[in-house]
């Protein structure tokens, strides 16, 4: 949904006069397209028929006063901000309104440049509890892989092609770069062996970091041991395999295997059954392996470091995970979902961020560990800020200091260089200008604001739901 190029504010007054001066004022100085009712009862029409994007409402009004209105907005769950005002001095009902869900109050004789201001904290708060809510709603029930960059919309295609086969995937990427979400959202919409129907939740998902493990104990983490088989082992356990079930073992960094245990995991891949270390009975194995690396395996099995034979049995499907600086368009709404999740999780109130350090953050090269660094960086901005805003000072000095350009993937042909620098240009632009259409356009020099939409429509860049 792409947003007006304008504010609509509704200013509702039993006093014509003042009523007429207000929307006079705050079309002259906001810029506002303004409303005008001269009652409670016709207000809550008007925000019936109307579009209407904050209200500014007196609350001593004869018949349907200000508190009724803030009623019935409440009762129809409506998310309008609303700012009450009064001429009274009397704070101790303004105090009221504000637990019936006004935003805020503001005094008659306040100067308009103030009420301007409180607007536009008002629809600030708004687009970020909208923000939140979306991004709690999506969470856990939709992809956890975020964007809409065309190697975004590719590498969901790849899922969803490879997503239904039982055969291995091969996970490729840089450090970083999301492999475990790939392999998650493979299993998430994948189906348990011998299934019919989508994967359930109850399918496993285990994973297991190859390059973390004790070489004298990657044996047992995978396929287990019996009890005495080694020093230690005062019990049976099972192994990665065995606890995978019919869901999906994760082999992360499988690159990093020696070639002992290579030997023996290609075996186990190939007879599709397990046997535990110090073991004699094999247990037959269902999971869907889906292994990950940021080597280059065909150079290491040219060199002799990687086995040819586990290689081919590993990478009957390769999904090649793009790296941030490949999709930097992504990065705004990368950053927004962090300082959600963060904010959610460190159990703080939510922070927003500046059009300007959006900018920063996308000038930088993300080159060390991609989109592991953005969360990092996104929880250091978090934790040194004492504002609701983070702004371009809030950004680390090694990051905001560094002019890198923006480096692409050679693999990345011309056209697709170009499509993704346009996209970036104009989620910039669009950020800059709080996703004003027609502000937008006439910062880029554009004929109108048709013009932009259609080169969004082209780029897939839509106006996220608030």
């Amino acid at each position: 949904m792409v947003e007006r190029a304008t504010t609509v504010v509704l200013i509702v007054d039993d006093v014509a006069a003042m009523a007429e001066q207000y929307a006079y004022d705050l079309k002259r100085i906001g810029e506002y397209d303004t409303l005008v009712a001269t009652g409670g009862a016709e207000g809550l029409e008007v925000i019936e028929s109307e579009t209407v994007d904050c209200v500014i409402l007196d609350l001593e009004m004869p018949g349907v006063d200000g508190f009724e209105v803030l009623r019935r907005l409440q009762q129809g769950g409506s998310e309008i901000p609303v700012i009450v005002y009064t001429g009274t001095g009397n704070y101790d009902r303004c105090i009221q309104a504000v637990r019936l869900g006004a935003y805020s109050f503001i005094d008659k004789a306040e100067s308009m440049e103030r009420v301007v201001q409180e607007i536009e904290n008002s629809l600030e708060r708004g687009r970020l509890v909208a923000e939140v809510r979306t991004l709690r709603r999506n969470l856990g029930s939709e992809s956890p892989l975020i964007g809409d960059s065309k190697v975004m919309q590719r590498l969901h295609e790849a899922i969803g092609r490879v997503a239904p086969i039982p055969s291995p995937v091969l996970v490729v990427g840089e450090s970083g770069s999301g492999k475990e979400l790939v392999a998650r959202e493979l299993h998430r919409l994948g189906r348990p062996s011998g299934v019919t129907s989508r994967r359930s939740d109850d399918a496993p998902f285990v994973a297991i970091n190859c390059a973390a493990l004790p070489e004298s104990l990657v044996e047992s983490e995978l396929f287990g041991h019996e009890r005495g088989a080694f020093t230690g082992a005062s019990t049976t356990r099972k192994g990665a395999f065995e606890a995978a079930g019919k869901g999906t073992l994760f082999l992360d960094e499988i690159g990093e295997l020696a070639q002992p245990v290579q030997a023996k995991l290609l075996r186990v891949l190939e007879q599709r059954e397990v046997t535990r270390v110090g073991g004699n009975r094999s247990f037959g194995i269902h999971a869907r392996v889906v292994a990950a690396t940021n080597r280059d395996l065909e150079a290491d099995v040219a060199a002799g470091r990687f086995r040819q034979d586990l290689y081919y049995r590993i990478n009957v499907h390769v999904i090649h995970v793009p790296h941030l600086r490949d999709r930097l368009s992504d990065l705004p709404v990368l950053t927004r979902h962090f300082l959600v999740t963060t904010c959610e999780s460190f159990g703080v109130r939510q922070k927003s961020i500046t059009a300007d350090a959006v900018q920063a953050l996308m000038s930088y090269g993300w080159e060390r560990n991609n989109v592991r660094e953005l969360r990092n960086i996104v929880e250091r901005m978090i934790i040194a800020s004492d504002n609701d805003e983070i702004q371009v000072m809030d950004i680390p000095a090694e990051i905001r200091g560094t002019d890198q350009g923006t480096t692409v993937s050679a693999a990345a042909t011309f056209q697709e260089q170009k499509a993704e620098a346009e996209r970036r240009i104009i989620i910039a632009a669009l950020e800059r200008n709080d996703w004003y259409v027609t502000r937008t356009a006439k910062e880029l020099g554009l004929a109108d604001h048709s013009s932009l939409l259609k080169i969004m429509r082209r780029h897939g860049i839509e106006r996220r739901e608030e």
